[in-house]
């Protein structure tokens, strides 16, 4: 099934969590990085946006843009009202057979009052590229914790370029990709803990760790979208 496959492909990277304390929390900085030199001239390849609307009523709000050419994409993600200073996954999210949307409250199946991961991939699909700072940006560091931006001041300012598939480059340019950050607290302690139970992609991390909190869909437009 789609929904196992992505649970497995998720949870590769969990071990990674664990291993960089997650659950006690760490400070750090916005994140900003590059594999490749700058895509091209201004204007050139296909540049897409997508409007970053709260999930789990975290009040997360931002913008992403993406300029694809060929295989090689750029990426800026900004948003605020994060968790200040813990680490916030974020990945690009897309399936042939999902909605090619974000998830909303009827999506939660099991009626726990909150969207998990999973309950989410109908809509926007299986991660199909990380989101890190550096190093590897595949669905196998999904999780990588170390390697994800930290929300200074509850906000994240991330830049990065590299190369994906062809198929997920196809994906962003019709507009059928979606971007995807996670992390919450929903105790409001200023970390993640078990205070709404266990992750569902790994029973040992805490769902405030994994649960969706933004989402936005993105789409060629003909100017960049300002932060809500």
């Amino acid at each position: 099934m789609q929904l196992t496959h992505q649970k497995k492909q998720v949870a590769a990277g969990v071990l990674m969590l664990a291993s960089a304390g997650l659950v006690a929390g760490t400070a750090g900085t916005s994140a900003s990085a590059a594999d490749d030199q700058s895509i091209g001239l201004p204007g050139s390849g296909t540049q897409t946006h997508a409007r970053l609307d709260s999930l789990n009523n975290s009040g997360v709000r931002g913008k992403a843009t993406v300029t694809v050419q060929g295989r090689k994409v750029e990426v800026s993600v900004d948003a605020r009202h994060l968790v200040k200073g813990m680490p916030h996954a974020m990945h690009f999210h897309f399936s042939a057979k999902s909605e090619h949307e974000c998830p909303t409250v009827r999506d939660d199946k099991n009626s726990d009052h909150r969207l998990n991961t999973v309950e989410g991939i109908p809509s926007y699909g299986a991660v199909r590229a990380s989101l890190t700072t550096r190093g590897d940006h595949s669905p196998k560091s999904a999780l990588a914790v170390n390697r994800f931006p930290k929300a200074k001041d509850h906000q994240i300012h991330y830049d990065r370029t590299f190369r994906v598939s062809k198929k997920l480059a196809r994906a962003i340019e019709r507009g059928d990709a979606a971007v995807v950050i996670h992390g919450i607290d929903y105790n409001q302690n200023g970390k993640y803990d078990f205070s709404a139970g266990k992750s569902d992609l790994d029973p040992s991390l805490p769902a405030e760790a994994t649960d969706p909190v933004a989402c936005g869909v993105l789409h060629e437009s003909s100017g960049p979208l300002s932060t809500p």
